[in-house]
């Protein structure tokens, strides 16, 4: 709609709004405290019992040393390399599963012939344990970066494929029955109806997706790879370096959870037309 057009919002509405953003800010903030806090608390016990003795240096670790050693492989450079290494192959594992999710899931959603003849096997695959394929794709792609690209790729596959498959299938009949009554085409329906109807799930379910996008990396150069954090992490078990091995998984975690926020970016972004907590607190306030 044109600003020109647009409806004058009343002063009323105004300082309504504006008070209702300052306390979904003011809990915002709150709750990163809350977090920083139990964060430090966690960290402060974890080292009062190290230092008491009531945890064995040998198999618990220091956080001193551990956060040393991240702060040693960020200063001297050695990190970048197996980063960009496991990065690379968690992007493309997440992108390349994703996209294959939401093709399969669209197409076996929209066929009911295809989906009922293809269900027992996409269960059967589902119920497998991906991970028992790493040595088949090792030898199949090498110990470069496609074994565990696709590795990845089916651990990321199953979980966003039965989140779009179930997201077509929940649209509305009412909707459905709506649109083809103003006879709207097929591509029409799927950019305007199954669409939206299957973003919130895939968003959902692409946070769980990232997760598992770094597990099929990490597995993947557990069992051959010459880089990436998990050859450190791998590396570091090898010499009984347990510090080392817990600043591997603090790097990992901190990259998950950052790549996490940008899904998170990307999802309020694209499913701007939904209603959100605080857009519902604001209407509440006005009214």
């Amino acid at each position: 709609m044109n600003k020109a057009n647009a409806e004058p919002i009343s002063p009323a509405a105004a300082v309504s709004r504006a008070k209702a953003e300052r306390v979904t800010r003011k809990k915002r903030d709150l709750m990163l405290l809350w977090r920083l806090l139990l964060l430090v608390a966690v960290l402060g016990l974890w080292q009062g019992l190290v230092s008491l003795g009531m945890l064995p240096v040998f198999f618990f670790g220091d956080p001193g040393p551990v956060f040393a050693q991240v702060w040693h492989w960020f200063q001297s450079g050695e990190i970048w390399p197996h980063l960009w290494a496991t990065l690379i192959e968690t992007v493309l594992s997440f992108v390349v599963g994703t996209v294959l999710a939401v093709v399969f899931g669209l197409l076996l959603s929209l066929n009911d012939f295809l989906a009922r003849l293809l269900d027992p096997f996409i269960k059967a695959a589902n119920a497998m344990p991906r991970v028992i394929f790493a040595p088949i794709f090792a030898l199949w792609f090498g110990l470069g970066i496609w074994s565990k690209v696709a590795l990845g790729t089916t651990l990321v596959f199953f979980i966003v494929f039965f989140n779009v498959f179930q997201g077509v299938r929940e649209v509305s009949p009412v909707v459905l029955a709506n649109v083809r009554m103003l006879r709207a085409s097929r591509k029409q329906l799927l950019r305007h109806v199954y669409l939206p109807s299957a973003a919130s799930w895939v968003f959902s379910s692409l946070h769980n997706a990232v997760g598992m996008a770094f597990v099929g990396a990490v597995v993947g150069e557990y069992l051959g790879s010459a880089r990436g954090i998990g050859y450190l992490i791998l590396q570091a078990e090898g010499t009984f370096d347990i510090n080392a091995v817990i600043a591997g998984i603090v790097v990992l975690t901190v990259f998950a959870l950052l790549i996490d926020v940008l899904v998170t970016r990307i999802e309020r972004r694209l499913l701007i037309w939904q209603p959100t907590k605080s857009t519902s607190e604001k209407a509440r306030v006005e009214t």
